[in-house]
């Protein structure tokens, strides 16, 4: 595995910021990595490039212990921090070349990835002349200069307009390729564009870890009813294929249903049986979305 996250836990103090988290990722996956505000995505992005070290648990990266050999670990490792950090009096060339003397590899590797990141046009301008998609061209290219095997790129895609996200998505989707990506976003259609996996953690704790294809693939479908009257819970529960209802108001109601079939036939004919009108009836597709959101609010 490219990448394996064994018990991990992170404390400051009483706060306990991760708990526990376990996962692995090998090469060619590109695994969006989602949560909330304060969940814990970025403080394991910076244990995984050993710029933290966890309270407990085991890292390796590329089959090195990042914990007992960090800097050939962060040898395996190309890493985009949400504040690109970047020199921006620099030409866009020279401060590729800066990092590559840095990392003592031949400056001739800089004119190939130049190209890879579709930087040709841009090469000799000096970086604060750059749009916000071309700087997040930079720093891709700077994170993957030394060819790593895996990549942690923590919210790429901030700040982008629509044409600046087709591009950088594609780029990520190319080198996940050959790569293992951890992608950090809020985007959730850039989730769903660019990556095989997800994971969703809140409070420190991974709550999902699945393939994007089984998220998709789910059977749950959610209904929202607002009938002319208050109806009582009893009622609710006599539909079939019910696993969750939520009396959002007097007479609007959520319903969960785990099947394939089309419930709201179902729900109009017990209304009607029971001399209840229906006011609206709206079907929601269980998207990666509306879990987050049911996960994480």
């Amino acid at each position: 595995m490219s990448i394996e996250v064994t018990s991990v836990s992170k404390h400051y103090g009483n706060q306990k910021v991760l708990n526990n988290v376990s996962f692995s990722a090998k090469k060619g996956e590109i695994i969006g990595f989602l949560g909330p505000n304060g969940a814990g995505k970025s403080t394991l992005m910076k244990i995984l490039t050993g710029f933290l070290k966890p309270t407990e648990g085991a890292i390796s990266v590329n089959n090195v212990d990042v914990l007992m050999n960090p800097i050939e670990a962060q040898k395996q490792i190309g890493y985009l921090p949400e504040q690109n950090p970047l020199y921006v009096d620099l030409y866009v060339k020279e401060y590729l070349q800066f990092q590559a003397s840095i990392r003592k590899i031949d400056k001739s590797e800089v004119d190939k990835v130049i190209e890879k990141v579709g930087l040709s046009s841009e090469a000799h301008k000096q970086i604060n002349q750059l749009s916000k998609g071309y700087k997040q061209r930079v720093g891709l290219a700077a994170a993957i200069l030394h060819n790593p095997e895996v990549l942690i790129l923590d919210e790429p895609t901030t700040g982008l307009d629509p044409n600046q996200l087709v591009e950088i998505r594609q780029l990520i989707k190319e080198l996940g390729k050959e790569k293992t990506v951890l992608f950090s976003s809020h985007i959730m259609q850039e989730v769903e564009a660019v990556c095989d996996r997800v994971l969703i953690i809140k409070k420190g704790e991974i709550l999902i870890n699945k393939k994007l294809k089984d998220l998709q693939s789910n059977t749950q479908q959610i209904i929202e009813v607002t009938f002319d009257r208050n109806v009582e819970e009893q009622l609710i529960q006599k539909l079939p294929n019910l696993i969750s209802y939520k009396n959002n108001s007097d007479t609007t109601w959520f319903l969960t249903f785990e099947t394939n079939e089309d419930m709201r036939p179902k729900i109009f004919d017990l209304a009607q049986q029971n001399g209840v009108k229906i006011l609206g009836l709206n079907a929601k597709n269980k998207n990666l979305e509306s879990l987050f959101t049911e996960l994480t609010k």
